[in-house]
This record gives C-alpha cells, sequence and structure tokens, in this order.
C-alpha cells in the first residue's frame, strides 16, 4: 500500500483539469500542463469533482505499487505549476562573470575564451541580471532540468568557491595548499 498514492489530490481554486484515460490535463493562472501516465495505474475523479485519485489497474505488481506514489506526486507537481509555478535561482560567482538572456539562449561569461550558450526551452521565463539568473515556469521537471543544464557549464569548485551555483546551495570549501618552512 503507496502511503503517497493512497493521498487524493486537491484541485487548487482556478485550476481546471480534464481527464481522458490516461491523459490529465490542467489548465491554471501559470499556463497550461498534459500529461500521459502508465497503464498500470487508474486515474479518476474523486468525491465531487474536487479531487483527483490514483488507483492500481489489475494486479499490484511491484512496479504498478512504485508507479502509484510516483503518478500522484506528478499529478500534484502538475496542480501547483499551473496555481504558482516554480522557480529556481542561480548565482555566479567569479571575477568579471555573468549571464545575460538573448532571445531564445541564455549566454553564460565564466572564464572560458568563449561564452557558452544554453538553449531556453519553450514555456520557461528566464531573467538574468549580471551574475543572478532566475528561471520560472509551471513544470518543476522542466525548470530544475534547464537549471541543471545551466548550471554545469561552470560547477563550483571548492577551493575558490568560482562558479555556478543554486541560490540556495552551500559549497563547502575546501583549505587550499600549505607551504611549511
Amino acid at each position: 500500500m503507496s502511503r503517497v498514492g493512497i493521498k487524493p489530490v486537491e484541485i487548487p481554486k482556478g485550476v481546471k483539469v480534464s481527464i481522458d484515460g490516461q491523459t490529465l490535463t490542467a489548465e491554471g493562472p501559470k499556463g497550461t500542463l498534459t500529461r500521459t501516465f502508465r497503464d498500470e495505474i487508474a486515474i479518476g475523479w474523486g468525491e465531487d469533482e474536487k479531487t483527483v485519485v490514483c488507483s492500481i489497474k489489475g494486479a499490484s505488481t511491484r512496479q504498478a505499487r512504485a508507479l502509484w506514489g510516483t503518478t500522484r506526486a506528478l499529478i500534484n507537481n502538475m496542480l501547483i505549476g499551473v496555481e504558482k509555478g516554480y522557480e529556481k535561482g542561480l548565482q555566479i560567482e567569479g571575477v568579471g562573470w555573468g549571464a545575460e538572456v538573448q532571445g531564445q539562449k541564455l549566454k553564460l561569461q565564466v572564464g572560458y575564451a568563449d561564452p557558452a550558450f544554453v538553449e531556453i526551452p519553450q514555456g520557461l521565463t528566464v531573467t538574468a541580471d549580471k551574475q543572478t539568473v532566475k528561471v520560472s515556469g509551471p513544470d518543476k521537471q522542466m525548470v530544475g532540468e534547464f537549471a541543471a543544464r545551466a548550471r554545469k557549464v561552470r560547477e563550483p569548485e571548492p577551493y575558490n568557491g568560482k562558479g555556478i551555483r543554486y541560490s540556495d546551495e552551500v559549497i563547502k570549501r575546501k583549505q587550499g595548499k600549505q607551504f611549511g618552512s
């Protein structure tokens, strides 16, 4: 029995949900998200169509039980995303380093001879202010994946603290080489 999957997902006010077989569409103030789920899990309405419930179709296999909780969590993330949206911040540490948005690309000047460009996916809003980058959008997975790709251009290093890090990330600093006398 899944402790996560058994809970119904509350539909927030201002969000419209439609279920068509295995496809769920959520529409809210921040946008529209559509996702098709696996056949092992049944998606349906709860009481008075104010909740969405998930259950296992057919035999209760190990994989079906694992997908049950995952499906419920994905639906919950969709509903939160179209209502409030998700945001991730990146901080660029380094002298003369920075970022700017050029059309549908994020231009990163992070100590390489040439600037690095990261393609901004459709549906995301990216703002850059010198050494701070904000990524926001309704899809939690897309926001996190873009932020991770931008961070991967120059990961933070533990000696000088230079690199691109998440705003809430703490880099554990290491002591450099010691010279004896």
